[in-house]
């Protein structure tokens, strides 16, 4: 019985991992297609939501088999309670992903008012985010939930620096307005990955500790 739920287990992990390398490729092409202006790759991007979404399905479907079928012990429990929050998190990052996607077609034409030199910034963090905090889900490596959770740090403060740049922008010329509005609305939805990305860590160093929302961290 414990072999089964041992493999079982294992089965978990690789889907959490597949489903982690979609939300980073879901990040990924929609970077791309905002940094090259390409509607077709922007609405590639938005079809991943989709994969996403079924994928959150499939692995909340083997949670609930796990609960229900085997006779799980209090650190199996935190494990599997810990995925089935973990893959909340990461859907949501697949949904935002495809709302960049979704301004970058709205965006599809006009030369942009500033280079965007912080929004690749912001994206290759998060997506080092979301694959770091399953690197510590499957090795149970809090030292790297700690690296995870001070990497929002660095989303946060592009994200203020995007603000005050696109800001400086609107007063000196109000014709960048509308754009203005639009950049900084996917550098939110940047930031907001970001959250997710740390909710996922916080919730691996719960499978781990027991413990959640950093309390180890003081």
């Amino acid at each position: 019985m414990r072999n089964r739920f041992e493999e079982q287990l294992g089965l978990l992990n690789r889907e959490l991992l597949a489903m982690g390398a979609l939300i980073e490729r879901s990040i990924k092409s929609a970077t791309q297609a905002l940094l090259k202006q390409d509607v077709d790759a922007a609405r590639d991007a938005i079809g991943f939501d989709n994969e996403v979404d079924q994928k959150e399905r499939d692995i909340e479907a083997l949670c609930l088999k796990l609960l229900l079928q085997q006779q799980p012990v209090a650190g199996d429990l935190r494990l599997i309670s810990a995925a089935l929050k973990m893959i909340t998190d990461m859907e949501r990052i697949g949904d935002q992903a495809a709302d960049i996607s979704e301004i970058v077609v709205h965006l599809a034409g006009a030369p942009y008012i500033k280079k965007l030199e912080h929004l690749p910034l912001m994206a290759d963090t998060a997506v080092n985010m979301v694959s770091e905090s399953l690197d510590a889900y499957i090795a149970k490596d809090l030292e790297l939930v700690r690296k995870v959770i001070t990497m929002d740090d660095v989303i946060d403060d592009l994200f203020n620096i995007i603000k005050n740049e696109l800001i400086e922008l609107i007063r000196t010329d109000a014709a960048c307005g509308t754009q203005a509005m639009d950049l900084l609305m996917i550098a939110k939805y940047f930031e907001r990955i970001g959250d997710h990305a740390q909710n996922i860590a916080e919730w691996v160093e719960y499978a781990i500790t027991g413990r959640h929302k950093g309390e180890y961290l003081s």
